[in-house]
């Protein structure tokens, strides 16, 4: 029997309807639009399909998008400069750098310079130190929808096993402190796992988020588990694909999200819900 599809798209779109309603109420309040700024460094495949997603779903939501795009040879000062006007401008509720970023920029040092209350990817030293005490402004977005889609299985978490394949700032570390508070037992592997099928095979969740297509086989995933595909990886056809080989894995898989319309969609969503925790903030 073939996995059970986690439908993205259904879910992202039901968030954005409450979100909705929530940009509405606060532009009668203001008088403005809640606006979000938006760095992109460099010209990254799958951050520019990325990017499109995003601004597509500003609109649809009522939320105004400010882009800023430098060329991957700016240099840091250049972007800080763009973070440091957002930061004074009252009118910017929030802000994202688009990841990956060019070779040379360090991400830490960019969300550090962003000011916490903007920071709605979640990614500044403040608002990761709230979540690792369990009390978070902002939830960083992807690892947020892993959970969301998980829980729309309606099946207990507590007590699993749970593999992430990565273990960047983005996804795999803050992915880790949320299935911790869940109560899962967490391994996070990555480049230097010794043995990494030996580590997919013995779990009951799996989320690869390691940005290689097809790096985890099908065949190691264990018959009944769960798979949460974060990979976004555009192939030299154009194609988009994940980082788990899909077709071996969904016969296997108990549950699996496709790529693309998998996290993809619902991180989206819940950037935009960030995003209006900001504003709501801010007018307060």
């Amino acid at each position: 029997m073939k996995a059970r599809l986690l439908d993205g798209k259904s879910l992202a779109n039901t968030i954005r309807q409450q979100m909705a309603g929530q940009a509405a109420a606060f532009q009668t309040r203001t008088g403005r639009m809640p606006t979000l700024g938006i760095l992109v460094i460099g010209d990254n495949p799958a951050a520019a399909s990325y990017l499109r997603s995003k601004e597509a779903a500003c609109r649809k939501t009522g939320i105004a998008t400010r882009t800023t795009r430098l060329p991957e040879t700016c240099g840091e000062a250049a972007a800080l400069q763009v973070v440091r006007d957002w930061n004074d401008d009252p009118t910017v509720d929030g802000m994202i750098v688009e990841t990956p970023l060019p070779p040379g920029m360090d991400l830490l040092r960019l969300a550090r310079s962003i000011d916490p209350g903007k920071d709605v990817d979640g990614f500044h030293p403040e608002n990761l130190g709230l979540l690792l005490r369990g009390c978070p402004r902002f939830v960083p977005c992807t690892p947020a929808a892993a959970m969301l889609l998980l829980d729309s299985l309606s099946m207990p978490l507590a007590g699993l096993r749970a593999v992430i394949v990565g273990r960047s700032l983005v996804v795999g570390r803050p992915l880790f402190l949320l299935m911790l508070e869940r109560h899962m037992t967490v391994t996070v592997c990555h480049s230097r796992t010794a043995d990494l099928a030996a580590e997919v095979a013995r779990a009951d969740v799996v989320v690869a988020a390691a940005g290689a297509p097809g790096l985890v086989r099908g065949a190691w995933i264990a018959p009944g588990a769960v798979v949460i595909d974060v990979g976004i990886n555009v192939l030299p056809d154009g194609t988009i694909t994940g980082d788990v080989e899909f077709e071996p894995a969904v016969q296997t898989a108990a549950a699996i999200t496709p790529v693309p319309g998998g996290v993809g969609p619902v991180t989206v969503a819940l950037l935009m819900r960030n995003l209006l925790t900001a504003a709501a903030s801010s007018a307060s």
